[in-house]
């Protein structure tokens, strides 16, 4: 196997396109014991996601996990699959790729493409990856749709990026999205959606924002997310107008048996189940498109463990998906690092005389095309 691509031949009048790919963390094929299996094997086996020694892990993960979990996880998938689209967080990110097509078509004339992948499972960043190559493009802006950095989500993406571009021969220009957790439009994006629902449905006497948990050591290793998690949560309640007394940052989706950053998700609203709290919402701000977490871990379970121990309304606030203010802030930060890469007034006309230009003198320097 050769170590490097074997690119199509240079062709001296190509225009110059410019990719946008949009990251997510993942989805199985299907809500079946024999799909999560590989999907789990890939997420699981990521040194980003499990930082144990790498062998002993290897006989937990083969010997321990794999033989029961795929049976428990393919429940928990089929009980949010929709019968029409597949898996939520697949046709959420897609449909986010077509409208992010088309607000950043209103706003710019050079040549584009959008696309999307999935850390693990499918599509994968290779393929889509591959897929721009095909398109002709020269320039990739990588966005992981992961609000706060953690090195677990939005460095393993980009992981899988850089190691696609180390077997590219004729690499593209790339740029990266690190995070946009204080972004002003994410920020309002996340306030509409909450006001909106609350226009609705009436106001809690407690708002939860829920974030994804990550292990405890990562924070005392260096991994900003804690941190990033708490500034949004903060930026999000001042913009609500709320005070501290009337809404709790915590965690969720715990794995294994190490602690994890705190409070968790699921203990605090047992908590106020205990306390009979009349009415809990819980928002997610970590999750742009609805998934697993959200719609199982979140709407179902701890809804059910909150009214177990004696609470009363729970409503789970969906995430921004489609959200119109979400697809104009995600189309800000996309045009913030695309900086010069697009133009409003580029000429297709002009291009191609230009392009044909340099052809010319490149046949006549010995160039095939």
């Amino acid at each position: 196997m050769p170590r490097y691509q074997i690119e199509p031949g240079h062709n001296h009048d190509t225009t110059a396109t410019t990719g946008i790919l949009l990251l997510n963390l993942g989805t199985p094929d299907a809500p079946t014991r024999q799909a999560l299996k590989p999907y789990l094997k890939q997420f699981l086996s990521d040194p980003r996601v499990v930082e144990i020694p790498r062998a002993l892990w290897w006989i937990i993960l083969n010997g321990l996990i794999l033989p029961t979990r795929p049976k428990k996880s393919a429940e928990k998938y089929a009980s949010i699959w929709d019968k029409r689209e597949g898996s939520p967080l697949r046709f959420h990110t897609e449909k986010q790729a077509k409208l992010l097509q088309g607000w950043l078509g209103e706003r710019i004339q050079s040549p584009f493409v959008v696309d999307y992948a999935m850390r693990y499972g499918n599509p994968s960043i290779d393929s889509a990856l591959a897929r721009m190559n095909e398109q002709g493009c020269d320039r990739i802006l990588a966005i992981p749709l992961y609000p706060q950095y953690a090195a677990s989500s939005t460095a393993s993406a980009l992981d899988a990026v850089y190691h696609y571009m180390q077997r590219k021969r004729n690499q593209p220009a790339l740029r990266t999205v690190r995070h946009f957790h204080d972004d002003a439009g994410y920020i309002a994006a996340l306030t509409k959606n909450i006001q909106d629902y609350w226009m609705r449905n009436g106001r809690p006497d407690i708002l939860i924002m829920s974030f994804h948990g990550v292990p405890r050591y990562t924070l005392d290793k260096g991994d900003p997310y804690y941190c990033e998690c708490h500034k949004t949560a903060r930026l999000l309640g001042e913009a609500l107008g709320l005070s501290s007394e009337q809404y709790r940052i915590t965690f969720q989706s715990r794995f294994g048996r190490a602690e994890w950053i705190k409070p968790y998700t699921a203990a605090t609203l047992a908590e106020l189940g205990k306390a009979k709290t009349a009415r809990v919402d819980v928002v997610c701000p970590g999750f742009v498109a609805d998934c697993l977490e959200t719609l199982e871990e979140i709407a179902m379970e701890v809804k059910a463990e909150f009214q177990t121990a004696g609470g009363g309304e729970f409503h789970y606030i969906p995430a921004l998906n489609e959200n119109s203010a979400w697809i104009n802030a995600l189309g800000e930060i996309t045009l913030a690092n695309l900086h010069d890469w697009v133009n409003a007034t580029w000429d297709a006309n002009a291009t191609k005389k230009a392009s044909a230009d340099t052809q010319q003198r490149a046949i006549v320097l010995g160039a095939k095309q």
